[in-house]
C-alpha cells in the first residue's frame, strides 16, 4: 500500500469515482451517495438540470438542448468541472457545509491500478476543487479487497476481480500490496454492447439504451448454462423503418454473444496467475478469487470462471460497494497493519 494508514485515518472523506455510479464515504457518517455518475446540463445556458438517478433516466429522452454527459469514463474524470459539479449536488448543500468546517480538509479517492500521472491528477483536482487541502490516492484493487473483508495485511494471497462497467481489474495482493495485476479494458459495458449488436445483426432490431441492463439479467437468468427460458420476446426500433417491432430472441444465441468478451477476462486471470510466484499461487488453490464490483453479479459468470480456472470463486456479500467500503474501513481506523520490526543486530 503506497499511503499508509495513518495518512488515511487524518482524512474526513473518501470518493470512489466510478464510469456507472458515485460513492461517497464521510468519516462518521458512512456512504453518503451512490448514484449513477451521470449529470444533465442545458447546453444553451450551460445550468445543470439533473444528477444521478434523474439524469441517469433523462438518457436518451430528452430533447436537443438538454444533454446527459458522464465526466468518468474508465475510472478516469475526463471532465473536471462537470465531475466537481455533479459531486457538489450530489453531496448537498448541508453536507457540503460541514465538511468545510473541517480544519485542513482531507480526503481519499480511488485510482484504476496502472493510473497514468495524468488520471492520477485529475482525481486529484476534482477533490481539490470541491475544499479539499489534501488527496491521498488508493489503488481499487487494494480498497476493494479491504472492503471485501481479504486479509491484505497478512503474508499470504489474496486474489480480486473487480468487474467494474468499463474494465476489470485482476490482482494478487499479499502485505498490504499487489504482488502482480493486470487492467483488461472488458467489462459490464463490454457484455451490454455485446448484447446490443447482436440484435442488430441477427435481428436488426435497436434496443433502447435503457432496456440494455434488465434485458441482461432476463435473458441470463439461466446463467452461462441451457437452463432458463430458450426464447424471450424484446420490444425495439426496426433498423430498416424505424418502426416499433416485437422479435423472439434465441437466449442461447444471446449467452454465446456474451461470452465473447469475457474471454479476455480469463485470458487475464492466466496471466496474473503466471507472474505470481508459486508460493502465492498455492495459497490460491484453497483460497480462491473475491469477485467484487457491479457486473460480478452478472449471472453465471463466477460459474463459468470456476470452470475455466477450477479455482473457488466466491462473490462479496455487497460487491458494488467493496472499494467505498474499504475506504470508509481505513479511514475509520479499523484496518490494522502488520507490524515488521527491523531484528537486532
Amino acid at each position: 500500500m503506497t499511503v499508509s494508514l495513518d495518512q488515511l485515518r487524518r482524512c474526513h472523506f473518501a470518493v470512489d469515482l466510478g464510469a456507472a455510479r458515485t460513492r461517497v464515504y464521510v468519516k462518521g457518517a458512512g456512504l453518503v451517495v451512490d448514484q449513477p455518475s451521470a449529470a444533465a446540463v442545458n447546453t444553451r445556458t450551460g445550468a445543470l438540470i439533473a444528477v444521478g438517478e434523474l439524469a441517469e433516466k433523462m438518457t436518451g429522452r430528452t430533447p436537443s438542448y438538454i444533454r446527459v454527459v458522464r465526466p468518468v469514463s474508465g475510472g478516469t474524470v475526463v471532465d473536471i468541472e462537470m465531475a466537481q459539479r455533479m459531486l457538489r449536488h450530489l453531496l448537498g448543500e448541508k453536507l457540503r457545509r460541514s465538511l468545510r468546517r473541517k480544519p485542513r480538509l482531507r480526503a481519499a479517492a480511488c485510482t484504476p491500478h496502472d493510473a497514468d500521472p495524468l488520471a492520477q491528477r485529475a482525481a486529484v483536482e476534482t477533490l481539490v476543487g470541491l475544499g479539499a487541502r489534501r488527496v491521498e490516492l488508493v489503488d481499487t484493487l487494494v480498497a476493494a479487497a479491504v472492503g471485501c473483508g481479504l486479509p491484505v495485511e497478512q503474508p499470504e494471497a489474496s486474489m480480486i476481480m473487480v468487474c467494474g462497467a468499463a474494465a476489470t481489474q485482476i490482482a494478487v495482493l499479499s502485505l498490504g500490496n499487489i504482488v502482480t495485476a493486470e487492467r483488461i479494458p472488458v467489462g459490464g459495458e463490454a457484455v451490454d454492447h455485446a448484447i446490443v449488436q447482436h440484435l442488430r445483426h441477427e435481428h436488426a432490431l435497436m434496443l433502447p439504451s435503457q432496456s440494455v441492463r434488465p434485458l441482461r439479467l432476463a435473458l441470463c437468468a439461466g446463467g452461462f448454462t441451457s437452463d432458463g427460458p430458450d426464447s424471450t420476446e424484446i420490444m425495439g426500433r426496426d433498423v430498416a423503418t424505424g418502426l416499433a417491432r416485437s422479435v423472439k430472441v434465441d437466449t442461447a444465441a444471446v449467452r454465446n454473444a456474451i461470452q465473447t468478451p469475457l474471454t479476455a477476462v480469463l485470458d487475464g486471470i492466466g496471466k496474473v496467475l503466471r507472474d505470481c510466484p508459486p508460493d502465492l499461487v498455492a495459497d490460491l488453490a484453497d483460497r480462491g478469487i473475491m469477485m467484487v464490483g457491479g457486473s460480478a453479479l452478472l449471472p453465471g459468470l463466477d460459474d463459468m470462471l470456476r470452470e475455466a480456472t477450477g479455482m473457488p470463486v466466491h462473490i462479496a456479500e455487497r460487491p458494488d460497494v467493496c472499494a467505498v467500503q474499504g475506504l470508509g474501513a481505513m479511514l475509520e481506523g479499523r484496518i490494522q497493519p502488520l507490524t515488521l520490526d527491523p531484528l537486532a543486530a
